[in-house]
């Protein structure tokens, strides 16, 4: 199995809306009696945070990769014989 970059944003809303899920899961089968507009919140704040992670992720990535000049060559890394 080929590995992948960790992208935190991803994870983040995956648990956020999960919780969600089991919240109104709850509700519908009588655990608890859950508003409707209880789980809104919460959603709207991990898909913030998951949009902040992701906007973080993406600018400390882009900031670590080497930059390619328009003449192919890569700026900041030396060549060796």
């Amino acid at each position: 199995m080929p590995r992948h970059e960790f992208q935190p944003g991803k994870l983040i809303a995956g648990l956020f809306l999960t919780a969600a899920g089991t919240l109104y899961l709850g509700d519908a089968l009588g655990s608890w009696q859950l508003p409707w507009f209880t789980v809104l919140p919460m959603v709207i704040a991990g898909l913030s945070l998951a949009g902040a992670a992701g906007t973080a992720t993406y600018a400390i990535r882009r900031r670590q990769r080497p930059h390619v000049t328009d003449s192919g060559s890569v700026k900041g890394v030396r060549d060796t014989p």
